[in-house]
């Protein structure tokens, strides 16, 4: 790491990077699609996949021209959860998407500059950002709310992300708790997206691109936008 990076706190550290990658890349050229295409492929793929009809794909043919290619149609923000595999959940193929993983499918900053450089340099037109069914990370944080139960490690310091949208949903008093709590969460993290300055914010405010949201369903295979 260079001298003048140690010691800084991870969000400005995170910010001298992204403004050293954009004064030696400079901006991506234009996607090819719009934001609302990307989001039409996505929920395209999702139909084929819920009808097990997913196109047959030669990984060996295209793996040569990805080593010098790298422009997915959309990034995707989603939970870690073995059960939710995006590629699949939207019948896409290598390159195609942009992946940031984590449990909860919360915005932690490195997940806020994966995004910022996929939109910046890879010219991705869609963030999605999807969570899921019985989320346990979202499970998880109910338990801690109502029956203040306690997480080892550094689990606390992720259900405490997810304690928002809990408490808005209980609050509600929904027939299923858990599920309110998924969809807030997923609300909420899409209006984070939005509001992240100070790319994010630029990109969307000048319609080069798209946020959306939305929940899949393990039982069915569905992704209901949100």
């Amino acid at each position: 790491m260079c001298e003048r990076c140690i010691g800084l706190p991870r969000r400005s550290l995170l910010g001298a990077l992204s403004a050293t990658l954009l004064a030696a890349a400079g901006p991506a050229p234009p996607s090819t699609l719009t934001g609302d295409e990307a989001l039409h492929r996505l929920m395209q793929g999702n139909a084929r996949y819920r009808a097990n009809q997913v196109h047959t794909r030669d990984f060996v043919v295209s793996r040569a021209a990805r080593v010098s290619t790298h422009r997915p149609v959309a990034s995707i923000l989603s939970c870690s959860d073995a059960r939710v595999g995006p590629e699949f959940v939207f019948d896409q193929g290598p390159g195609d998407l942009f992946v940031v993983r984590v449990a909860g499918n919360v915005l932690l900053d490195e997940g806020l500059a994966s995004l910022e450089y996929a939109a910046q340099f890879l010219a991705s037109p869609l963030v999605f950002v999807l969570g899921h069914s019985n989320c346990g990370a979202v499970d998880s944080a109910i338990k801690v709310v109502q029956d203040n139960a306690s997480l080892p490690g550094h689990l606390p310091e992720l259900i405490d992300r997810l304690k928002p949208s809990v408490l808005a949903a209980q609050a509600a008093q929904p027939a299923n708790l858990l599920h309110a709590a998924i969809v807030d969460n997923v609300r909420r993290t899409t209006q984070a997206v939005v509001a992240a300055q100070p790319v994010m914010a630029g990109l969307i405010a000048n319609g080069k691109v798209k946020v959306a949201g939305g929940v899949y369903d393990i039982a069915t295979g569905r992704v209901n936008l949100i």
